[in-house]
């Protein structure tokens, strides 16, 4: 199990920001931010969720609650997931049939 703070680093590594910028945003202490990865210090609720916010994540991937924990990184995909999912059956299957013939076209070309 990957711990918040070094969820917290990866991310705010993938958005290419420093402590202190993330800091900035987020309206504290580099310290603290660093504290938080180091897993010295657990943010409330409220801030792990404005932390998901500014990294463009979600509190579940930083939390890491499920083992597929990489798909809630993306709030973009999470949201396309959740547009699928609300579309009529028909649709629905139609999309999920294009995406798997796509997925088992690129797993092809890999090879």
């Amino acid at each position: 199990m990957t711990t918040f703070g070094k969820k917290l680093a990866e991310c705010r590594k993938a958005k290419n920001l420093s402590q202190k910028e993330l800091a900035e945003l987020f309206n504290t202490s580099h310290t603290t931010i660093g504290k938080y990865e180091r897993d010295e210090m657990t943010p409330s609720i409220e801030a792990a969720k404005k932390l998901a916010m500014i990294l463009d994540t979600s509190v579940g991937y930083l939390l890491d609650e499920t083992e597929q924990s990489n798909l809630f990184k993306d709030k973009r995909m999470l949201q396309r997931l959740q547009d699928i999912a609300n579309l009529p059956e028909k649709d629905k299957e139609s999309l999920l049939t294009t995406i798997d013939h796509f997925i088992k076209a690129s797993k092809l070309t890999l090879i």
